[in-house]
């Protein structure tokens, strides 16, 4: 493919190809996403914004009572689909919002992690239910994670034991607000955190004992 521009709406060729006397052009390096993000016109942010706000697959991590409540307000009578949210993708990878609504114990909290880390970016929670959000009224049990912002963060925190599916309604709706305002810029323009910070709070299997060999 010849790359070299032609008419005087071409970008003026690089300075390997001044030396070269215009026989080819040196492309610029790919910028990352963040400071393309920076760039972007004002009203392609809103465009891609309300892209994401109104489009959100949703994966239910139903844990406890709090499902049920998740469940009806997709039904017909509340019908979250309304406001572009699709309930029960067929998986993280393809969802981009995770609706934590039950007791998240110690045992279960790597799969949370684990199913959080498959979801593609950009990704949001929904903390439901007073058990998620700090481990309700089972919160001084030895078993029992005191709230799934302990290994996974969270975007949106709804309350109540059960909350009911008005409550729900509400959280999706504050949600769609923070999506409306955010730059992509901003929230992965940043370096990464290592594989050491990602594993740093989850629980480590236990060590093989000499007898079960």
């Amino acid at each position: 493919m010849d790359l070299t521009p032609t008419g005087a709406a071409a970008s003026p060729p690089g300075p390997a190809a001044g030396a070269s006397g215009g026989a080819g052009v040196s492309l610029p390096e790919p910028r990352r996403l963040g400071p393309l993000a920076r760039l972007a016109p004002e009203p392609m942010k809103v465009v891609l914004n309300w892209g994401r706000r109104y489009s959100l697959w949703v994966f239910n991590f139903g844990l406890a009572c709090c499902a049920i409540e998740f469940i009806a307000a997709s039904m017909a009578k509340h019908d979250f689909i309304r406001l572009g949210v699709i309930p029960f993708a067929p998986g993280p990878r393809q969802a981009d919002l995770m609706v934590v609504s039950g007791t998240v114990t110690d045992k279960m909290a790597p799969a949370v992690r684990r199913l959080y880390e498959q979801m593609p970016e950009p990704k949001y929670v929904i903390s439901f239910g007073a058990c998620s959000n700090c481990g309700g009224p089972y919160w001084d049990s030895y078993s029992v994670t005191k709230g799934v912002d302990q290994i996974i963060p969270v975007d949106v925190y709804v309350p109540g034991c059960p909350p009911r599916p008005e409550a729900l309604l509400q959280g999706i709706l504050k949600l769609q607000e923070k999506i409306a305002r955010e730059s992509l810029g901003e929230r992965y323009g940043a370096a990464r955190p290592s594989a050491a910070a990602l594993t740093s709070g989850l629980l480590q299997p236990p060590a093989a004992v000499e007898g079960d060999r």
